[in-house]
């Protein structure tokens, strides 16, 4: 499977990235979900860009595993109390990778693209309203909740791109 050109890889990882996703993309469909898929390749393709990327050495498997594990750390794909839920223990059967493999490599992942758990580029919808990281804006100076702030100025951030619109919530 070719890489959708918005991810913008570059030319020389192209077939190394279609390999990760020969790997993530069917593991998504099986045990996850489209979203986790599209998050996956969002973040695989942002690794691809860096300079110098580390997804160039390595095995394919690796990387498309650790890739899996850093995109479930952001959104607690291991606690089972979440509806989506695979334990390390199931993952590292699944992509046939070792736990240790997985967890030092997602870290690589989360320190090259300074990540952290409910990391909102990599966070899933269903986690977005109770993301404090989301809604977080400066005011006057001042940062403060959006959610707490009169509806005006919810929209002015809104327009501006400062926070999310959620499913489900009024336009």
């Amino acid at each position: 499977m070719a890489p959708d050109k918005s991810l913008r890889i570059p030319e020389p990882l192209r077939r190394r990235v279609e390999q990760i996703f020969e790997l993530t993309d069917p593991f998504c469909a099986e045990h996850l979900d489209a979203e986790y898929c599209d998050l996956v390749q969002k973040l695989i393709g942002k690794l691809a860009r860096k300079r110098p990327s580390p997804l160039e050495h390595g095995e394919v498997r690796v990387w498309a595993g650790a890739g899996l594990y850093a995109v479930g750390s952001v959104n607690f794909l291991f606690d089972p109390k979440q509806q989506l839920h695979l334990t390390t223990d199931q993952l590292s059967t699944l992509t046939g990778v070792p736990k240790r493999t997985l967890a030092a490599k997602s870290k690589v992942i989360c320190e090259v693209l300074d990540i952290l758990p409910l990391e909102p580029e990599f966070c899933r919808r269903e986690l977005l309203g109770s993301n404090p990281l989301l809604w977080l804006i400066k005011v006057d100076g001042f940062i403060v909740d959006a959610r707490t702030m009169p509806p005006e100025v919810q929209e002015e951030a809104r327009r501006r791109g400062l926070i999310p619109e959620l499913p489900g919530e009024p336009q």
